[in-house]
């Protein structure tokens, strides 16, 4: 199973400078995945989670395509309706070709209103629109001689009957992101159930989950995935391993824009599981 970094591109501590620390970071301590999210327009909704600046996630992928060389990069998740689909398939495609074929693309429909209404985008037809762009980017992709990038995996994010309804029909794999554990064992079986109506095989699984080692253990009724002592989060990991995961990509942004400002917090848990990783490899 590999373990991937969702890295901040936004907020008052985040600057090229710092991004390419991040970049060195992760790779250096052998993480297998690098991935950004995705704001265009930081409308009051996003700000007050995701301040400016906010790092758009190609071009930054591109720009930390060239400052690393093993590491995968990845987008999670990239918000379908902001782009035409023919300019996320070309931007997507000439990243993995400059990258040497390291691009993972994670896709969702979008949460925020005000941004939606900046962009001229239609909030109440996100999902349909997310329907349209994934069909699109398979069939752009599909033509080598122009586009290429029928390789990239797309991993679909979304909690809902139709976002798993949506990776079963678009996606390398479901990418849900911060869930508990107890619900993730419960929506594999749904996910599963929803690809055998379908009559289609069931996509992988590659979740997003929080990072924040505590002290002491906290109560499993109350926490979500990735969240607790180490031990705890060791578990986690091993039961998302059971679970069929191929990915999981650990999220340490635990939701104060000033952490940007103080990444070694984050470094230092980061370091911690790869010790830990390496280990279990030994």
């Amino acid at each position: 199973m590999e373990l991937g970094v969702n890295v901040p591109n936004f907020g008052p501590g985040t600057s090229p400078a710092r991004l390419r620390e991040w970049a060195r970071v992760v790779e250096g301590l052998g993480y297998d995945l690098l991935m950004v999210s995705d704001h265009v327009a930081i409308t009051d909704d996003v700000a007050s989670q995701y301040p400016a600046p906010f790092f758009e996630p190609f071009t930054t992928l591109s720009w930390l395509a060239g400052v690393t060389d093993r590491i995968r990069l990845g987008t999670t998740v990239l918000i379908a309706p902001y782009r035409h689909p023919l300019l996320v398939a070309r931007m997507a495609a000439n990243l993995d070709q400059l990258s040497g074929g390291r691009l993972v693309l994670g896709v969702g429909v979008g949460w925020a209103r005000q941004e939606f209404e900046a962009l001229g985008a239609d909030f109440h037809q996100r999902g349909s629109q997310t329907d349209h762009v994934l069909a699109e980017l398979r069939r752009a992709w599909a033509d080598d001689k122009d586009y290429g990038g029928g390789d990239i995996p797309i991993w679909v994010g979304g909690r809902s009957t139709a976002g798993m309804r949506r990776a079963v029909r678009f996606g390398d794999a479901w990418h849900p992101l911060r869930e508990r554990v107890d619900w993730l064992r419960t929506a594999m079986d749904q996910l599963r159930a929803i690809a055998a109506a379908e009559d289609r095989p069931a996509p992988g699984f590659a979740p997003r989950i929080l990072l924040r080692l505590t002290p002491d253990p906290l109560p499993d009724d109350s926490r979500v995935a990735g969240e607790g002592s180490l031990e705890q989060v060791l578990a986690d990991l091993d039961v998302l391993r059971e679970l069929g995961a191929q990915s999981v990509v650990l999220d340490p942004f635990i939701g104060d824009p000033t952490e940007t400002e103080r990444p070694e917090v984050a470094w230092q848990a980061l370091a911690t599981i790869a010790a830990h990783r390496r280990q279990e490899t030994m």
